[in-house]
């Protein structure tokens, strides 16, 4: 069985940096695209950023402006994600998923392609 805990979450101001990882046990990390996921108060769940297994694709929210980076480790089993400059607009409880095709070339952006999900971390921007 998989499981992914998330971390890293918090409130923070505006224009501040925050990394939330993501580490999986069970399972075999480093075969396995990952993504990461919001869902804001009152909002449907939506797309962050994604990868591949070994790191060389990745696929980001257009909205997220080069502020975001997504990145993995395989030897760690963890995914993070370095955000920066945070709005109050990225108020959310963020996720973290796997992807469930073996070796996939495509960093996946539908929900629908991931198979496991983490509980969230949140993350809270004030303004």
């Amino acid at each position: 069985q998989v499981h992914l805990v998330e971390s890293g979450g918090g409130l923070v101001q505006a224009g501040d940096s925050l990394r939330l990882s993501c580490t999986q046990v069970g399972g075999t990390f480093s075969r396995y695209a990952m993504g990461w996921f919001r869902q804001a108060p009152g909002k449907e769940r939506e797309f962050v950023a994604s990868i591949i297994w070994d790191g060389r694709v990745t696929n980001y929210l257009d909205s997220i402006e080069g502020r975001f980076t997504i990145s993995r480790d395989n030897h760690k089993n963890t995914v993070y994600l370095q955000m920066n400059s945070l709005k109050p607009e990225d108020t959310a409880i963020y996720y973290c998923a796997t992807d469930g095709m073996l070796y996939s070339l495509s960093a996946p952006t539908q929900q629908s392609e991931y198979h496991f999900w983490g509980q969230g971390t949140q993350v809270t921007v004030s303004s």
